[in-house]
């Protein structure tokens, strides 16, 4: 559709040349091989024809991994060939993706190795944007940006990314790249009314070192939807206790219901208000989304039309979300030891340290 582009806002992303859409397709989950590959050939089609011009995967993704890649790279191929050059493509790695000591967290083996692969399942020369998807804490961070400012000097990614770093990790990681000269584009970490951390010093640092910001997550797993006003739907992923536990749906109902009337005044859906609420950030600049349907990829589209809050809405919102204990000041990562910046490793040993890290996503 000629008209794609008169529908879609972008922004630039930090002190970069790249505008990307405020809405991005994710494909973490629904693109896999698990998925109806029709409706995954229909879901990327209308989202491109909307406007959304960024697709964000990542060596994992599917079930079972790899095959959100595979998939997207067939339906690239058979339908969007022509129109590469008006798409960003990202992927990332940094969680487990195959077995032995090579195929996780952030050494250059493992980067590089598996960018060729994502490569190969996507049928591309090149990605647009390359990410580290989480600090690896036993791994120089020398080591790793390393990783992604070769990827990009051999042509095999356009620009470098991080993702889930904090706010001190950020600053060094930037600091190492420019040094490099290949500056960090954009971070993509976890942001939603209900997961507040970034606000604790991570978008200060972004707006500083000019790196854009592309949040996950938005929907708090469709916490923050009309799904759950009322009851726990028997096929909602809240009764698969995989990603969203009923224990936080129940928890979190009365906050939902009460942000729910705001988005009714306001004439929207509490998805779509939702995610209003996070492009209102400056140094926001896109949401990655998720969809299992046109009709839910439409509606979240359709944020755009009312990105605006007034001061009394920002307030009574703020209130709710204080009343629920909602603010998280440091990402979670399962299967890790939480790290604060102020954490020391133990001493092992005469002088060694060691830091033990558990394996897994």
């Amino acid at each position: 559709m000629s008209s794609r582009y008169e529908k879609m806002t972008y922004q630039r992303c930090g002190k970069s040349g790249v505008l990307l859409p405020r809405i991005s397709l994710g494909l973490w989950q629904n693109f896999g091989d698990t998925a109806s590959q029709r409706t995954a050939r229909e879901l990327i089609l209308h989202a491109f024809d909307l406007g959304i011009t960024h697709f964000d995967l990542a060596n994992n993704y599917g079930p079972p991994p790899g095959s959100a890649e595979s998939n997207f790279g067939r339906i690239l191929k058979a339908d969007l060939a022509a129109h590469r050059d008006e798409m960003i493509i990202s992927t990332k790695a940094g969680y487990t993706m195959w077995d032995g000591p090579y195929g996780d967290w952030g050494s250059r083996k493992y980067l590089l190795a598996s960018l060729d692969q994502s490569l190969k399942r996507m049928g591309l020369d090149y990605v647009d944007i390359f990410y580290h998807h989480r600090p690896d804490p036993e791994t120089p961070l020398e080591e790793t940006m390393g990783a992604l400012d070769h990827a990009v000097r051999q042509g095999k990614a356009l620009y470098a990314g991080i993702s889930n770093y904090r706010p001190k990790e950020t600053r060094r990681a930037a600091a190492i790249l420019r040094k490099l000269g290949t500056p960090c584009l954009i971070h993509q970490p976890r942001y939603n009314m209900f997961d507040r951390w970034i606000e604790d010093g991570l978008t200060s640092v972004l707006e500083k070192e000019g790196i854009g910001c592309i949040v996950f997550s938005p929907l708090a797993q469709g916490l923050l939807t009309d799904r759950y006003l009322r009851d726990i739907p028997p096929d909602s992923r809240a009764t698969r206790e995989q990603f969203l536990k009923r224990a936080t749906v129940e928890k979190n109902l009365p906050a939902i219901r009460a942000l729910h009337a705001i988005a009714k005044k306001r004439g929207q859906p509490l998805a779509e208000m939702a995610l209003a609420w996070v492009l209102r950030l400056p140094v926001v600049t896109s949401a990655l989304i998720g969809a299992s349907s046109i009709a839910q990829l439409k509606s979240n589209v359709k944020t755009l039309y009312r990105l605006d809050f007034s001061k009394e809405e920002l307030t009574e919102i703020r209130e709710i979300l204080r009343s629920a204990k909602a603010f998280v000041k440091l990402p979670h990562r399962k299967g890790e030891i939480a790290r604060t910046e102020k954490q020391e490793e133990a001493p092992v040993g005469k002088g060694k340290r060691e830091l033990h890290v558990p394996g897994g996503k």
